[in-house]
């Protein structure tokens, strides 16, 4: 393990956004990326999650079984995809990392500037989806993960999204409690505004909806 431990990562990795790379960005340190990613993965220093894509392994935890959660490695994928400015967890991603979903989801959400085909993961059974949308224009806000900050919707904006788009995941079943959890912590004005700007007011007396009958139920 000493041995694992003390071997260098090139800066291109090492300091990678939410310490996440691909093959392709590993060329300014190796002419054979390809193989030279391998041989760190099988060492343990990287964990190997998409064809393609890296994530650097904290070194507390080479040479021990370690797995990023599902919304971290999606959004280092987007990251290193698109930039940690352009990538935005959003609906059910955002709901989950927000605490509103408490169970482990097979399907990542991330909101992207380009559309890209869904990436399946390798040490899990689970994908990673692309939403193109105008991330600049989300209410977004920096959140913690395992592999450092990364952008994810607001309540505001999730409770939005969730309900204008509730099957976008295959989550559908989650979506009416995550947004009546959502919902309570939400600025209702904000709501109203983002709603009013983003022509989602249907979709807001929707989540109102939700929100009213989980209380009732309460």
């Amino acid at each position: 393990m000493a041995e694992h431990r003390s071997t260098p990562l090139p800066a291109v990795l090492g300091g990678a956004p939410l310490r996440t790379v691909r093959a392709t960005d590993a060329r300014a340190a190796y002419a054979y990326p390809g193989p030279e990613l391998a041989r760190l993965a099988d060492r343990g220093l990287l964990q190997r999650v998409a064809n393609g894509y890296y994530i650097v392994v904290p070194q507390d935890m080479v040479g021990r079984r370690w797995v990023p959660s599902l919304e971290a490695a999606a959004a280092g994928i987007a990251s290193a995809i698109y930039g940690q400015e352009d990538a935005v967890l959003m609906g059910i991603s955002a709901a989950r990392v927000l605490g509103a979903i408490p169970r482990a989801l097979a399907s990542a959400v991330v909101a992207v500037p380009r559309r890209h085909r869904p990436i399946s993961l390798k040490d899990r059974p689970s994908v990673v989806r692309f939403v193109k949308r105008d991330t600049d224009g989300l209410d977004a806000e920096r959140i913690d993960t395992p592999l450092g900050q990364a952008l994810a919707t607001t309540p505001e904006q999730t409770v939005l999204d969730l309900a204008h788009r509730p099957q976008l995941g295959d989550a559908e079943d989650d979506v009416p409690a995550a947004v009546a959890a959502l919902y309570r912590r939400s600025d209702k004005q904000r709501l109203e505004v983002l709603a009013a700007d983003q022509r989602l007011t249907a979709s807001l007396r929707r989540a109102e909806s939700w929100a009213g009958a989980r209380r009732g139920q309460g």
